[in-house]
């Protein structure tokens, strides 16, 4: 009952580690956020690779998604300490999250709730095809947005690490008590032996 209770809890929570990853991917790539939007690709894979470990009772597949899971909490400290520019981290390196490519930032700058964009026309400060903007009023600065997202990544990462770590245990046991009572031992086993059917008769011969 157990198993079953820690299976169910684990796949509940790779679902919804799944959803929430897929909402954030669209996001990213409204924002051309290339960096997260491979992170979230793997993590994505991994995910899914969780569920499928835990429905078929694959060890490794759990080991290998617990693995991913702790890398994930540190990209997520990452993308959070990057948006509280903690250290010596400041959002003004573009390169960080597009790879250099654009000078696009996160798509929730310009449409977080109660935001308001106002271009900015006839400004040098701009790159060509690019104009600089305003945005004022927003209830909840695009940082915390961010930040909020990345906290609750962590927090199912967590927990899917806990569970995953004791599934994965249990599934071990499991094989570990069926080895026991010789399961796998080839030896353990021996095939009944044919009985011979046929009887030798004497045979007579004239003299």
């Amino acid at each position: 009952m157990g198993k079953c209770d820690g299976r169910c809890t684990l796949l509940v929570i790779c679902s919804l580690q799944l959803v929430a990853a897929l909402q954030r991917q669209v996001f990213d790539f409204l924002g051309y956020q290339w960096a997260p939007i491979l992170a979230n690709f793997l993590h994505i894979m991994a995910v899914i690779l969780g569920m499928f470990g835990t429905v078929q009772f694959r060890f490794r597949y759990l080991i290998f998604y617990a693995v991913w899971l702790v890398l994930w909490v540190g990209w997520n400290s990452f993308i959070i300490c990057f948006y509280l520019e903690v250290g010596n981290l400041s959002q003004d390196r573009d390169f960080l999250m597009t790879f250099n490519t654009s000078l696009h930032r996160s798509w929730w700058m310009e449409h977080g709730p109660g935001c308001l964009v106002t271009p900015v026309l006839d400004s040098h400060m701009a790159p060509d095809d690019h104009h600089v903007i305003t945005v004022s009023g927003c209830l909840l600065d695009y940082q915390y947005i961010e930040v909020l997202s990345s906290a609750i990544q962590v927090l199912l990462a967590l927990f899917g690490f806990v569970y995953a770590c004791y599934v994965s245990k249990v599934f071990q046991d499991d094989e570990d008590s069926f080895d026991f009572i010789g399961g796998f031992d080839s030896y353990g086993y021996q095939p009944p032996q044919k009985s011979s059917h046929l009887q030798l008769q004497p045979l007579y011969t004239a003299g």
